[in-house]
């Protein structure tokens, strides 16, 4: 494992020499003023993680398709034999914090009709952890799950607890449960409100730990369920088939130091119960008190401990819903920035390893990559305005504000196809697969929607970029993120909603797009992309959240992932409008009917 690491630093590294350099020639060509140097240093903290990301698509898109295992590379443990019998007992959970209760029932009812089709239900039980404050939907939650137990074939299986004090949110949830009753089990398998998981992919996972006691946590791969939203159904499209290399390209370097994404996972509970206990930051909130983002930090702490943080990176058994509109999708996003941003007091934590301090880096990255981005384009901008620089002939000075050489313009283009080598290695693998290409509709489907998956990213990244830089400012000034319940089914967003959220997206976009068309419109073409982005993000916001343009992208099946177009047994069992009209689909149960009854009727 330390050789494919040092493999991938010295790959990482030097490709990072190389644009820095080529960027460092371009700015630099008649000496270097403060504005260029710092657009360089902007630049140079941008680029790790559009370089990391790359050639983990790149080395993910290799191994599946020039070797005869890929799995048994990035997955090297003990895989345990399909009939192996299940002798550790392990509790499925799902904390839920005032969630619709019909789709709460729904995914688990689900979950457990799948798992007693496997004939090894009898070593899980069930826990819906409840932190739900709104009393109608308590009392919802609590009549529910009366009656399911009343229906169910082993009831003794199915617990409900509601706590009375929400104190940690969602850890603290988790932990509430790991203490009361983390002795009955050896392993624990975390869903969120919004997951399902297989009868199947549960029993593997399961029998996965038990063939391995150095697991610690062992991360599946949730792909997005069948949506409606238009929002949802393009975003995740591209997760869909991005995902894949990209997982198994970071698993092959990160192997016993993965990633957890907080859900659909199974943990080894002891451990995780003993080791993984969240420490509350110094400082007042928002980067201080208790941590917003725990899944990272608990698999760093869960591998100080000596146990193996691995991802089994096939897009198999597991699901989750996407927020179905734009505004929903920020302000998940957001808290998750928020958390991010916490880990920067994590990074002397002691004892653990460097890969888990780079993992937390990482994280932090992520979102900061934002601001270092806008801050080079801006002073790009500028530059390119005040007809300071070498170039303002015309530029690839979108992405870097100065001259349009060839050198310039094809570091623009190669920054562009790295970040952008996720979706299309990603497209590249399915193209490669006839079996796969059919699930997805064909080649001709899959091109297309990878076409309209690349246009929503367009629009979508300087809409996000001007959200976490902003809420980044904020939080300098004690600004937090809420902890709210999401909203999961699809809604329109009017235009006055849409406007009160994104007006510094539209009023950015119109001074920067006023301010070159009146100073450099050379510049315009290159900076298109960025200022379509900002100034339609009014409109992307309602087109996308339309409940019409959903329903007709469903009927056309534009980006219909495989389970959409041929649903595995635990999707079809959730009866989605999304799959109307798909041969064998049980009705969508309408509200307050008990899922599982409804569906055993057909």
């Amino acid at each position: 494992m330390r050789g494919r690491r040092l493999v991938f630093l010295a790959l990482v590294s030097a490709m990072i020499l190389a644009v820095v350099s080529a960027m460092g020639l371009i700015l630099g060509s008649d000496g270097f003023t403060i504005v260029e140097i710092a657009m360089l240093v902007l630049f140079t903290l941008n680029t790790p993680w559009v370089v990391i990301g790359f050639f983990n698509a790149l080395i993910g898109f290799v191994l599946l398709h020039a070797t005869r295992d890929p799995i048994k590379l990035v997955l090297p443990v003990r895989p345990p034999a399909d009939d192996a019998p299940i002798t550790e007992r392990t509790a499925i959970v799902m904390p839920v914090f005032n969630e619709v209760p019909e789709r709460i029932f729904r995914h688990l009812q689900t979950v457990v009709e799948s798992l007693d089709g496997t004939g090894e239900a009898d070593a899980f039980e069930i826990f819906l952890l409840s932190d739900t404050r709104d009393p109608a939907i308590a009392a919802e939650e609590q009549a529910r799950f009366e009656r399911w137990r009343a229906e169910d074939r082993a009831p003794d299986r199915l617990h409900y607890r509601r706590r009375e004090d929400n104190t940690g949110h969602k850890t603290g949830n988790l932990r509430d449960f790991c203490e009361r009753w983390g002795d009955r089990f050896t392993h624990m398998i975390v869903l969120d409100a919004d997951s399902v998981m297989s009868g199947p992919a549960i029993v593997n996972l399961t029998r996965t730990m038990q063939a391995n006691p150095s697991l610690g946590i062992l991360q599946s791969l949730p792909v997005g369920l069948p949506s409606t939203s238009a929002f949802a159904r393009v975003f995740q499209f591209g997760m869909r088939h991005g995902m894949r290399v990209y997982a198994t390209g970071a698993a092959w370097w990160q192997g016993d130091e993965g990633p957890y994404w907080g859900h659909n996972a199974i943990l080894r509970l002891g451990p995780f119960r003993d080791h993984c206990r969240l420490p509350l930051l110094p400082g007042k909130p928002p980067l201080g008190g208790e941590i917003l983002s725990h899944d990272q930090v608990e698999a760093v702490l869960m591998r100080r401990a000596g146990y193996e943080v691995r991802v089994l990176p096939v897009a198999q058994g597991s699901f989750e819903e996407n927020p179905p509109t734009l505004p929903d999708f920020l302000k998940r996003d957001l808290r998750w920035c928020n958390g991010n941003m916490q880990y920067l007091k994590l990074l002397r934590l002691p004892g653990i390893r460097p890969l888990g301090r780079l993992q937390l880096v990482l994280a932090i990255l992520m979102y900061l990559g934002a601001p270092f981005w806008l801050g080079f384009l801006a002073l790009g901008f500028t530059q390119a305005a005040m007809g300071t620089a070498v170039a303002t002939e015309t530029a690839a000075s979108a992405l870097i504000g100065t001259a349009p050489s060839e050198l310039a313009i094809g570091l623009f283009m190669v920054m562009i196809a790295m970040s952008m080598s996720p979706v299309l290695f990603g497209v590249a693998d399915v193209l490669c697969d006839r079996r796969r290409r059919q699930a997805y509709g064909g080649a001709g489907a899959l091109i297309g929607g990878a076409a309209a998956q690349l246009l929503f990213g367009v629009l979508l990244g300087p809409i996000l970029s001007i959200a976490h830089t902003i809420f980044i400012v904020g939080l300098l000034f004690g600004r937090c993120a809420g902890w709210d319940a999401q909203t999961r089914d699809g809604h329109r967003i009017s235009l006055g909603q849409a406007l009160r959220g994104l007006w510094p997206q539209t009023a950015t976009g119109v001074a920067v797009t006023a301010g070159l068309a009146a100073t450099a419109p050379s510049v315009l073409p290159w900076a298109a992309p960025i200022c379509l982005g900002l100034v339609l993000s009014v409109p992307f916001a309602c087109i996308t959240s339309s409940p019409a343009l959903g329903r007709r992208l469903q009927r056309l099946r534009v980006c219909a992932t495989p389970e959409e177009r041929q649903p595995p047994p635990v999707v079809r069992r959730l009866g989605l409008r999304a799959l109307t009209g798909y041969p064998g689909t049980p009705e969508r149960p309408a509200v307050g009917e008990p899922v599982a009854m409804r569906v055993r009727s057909r």
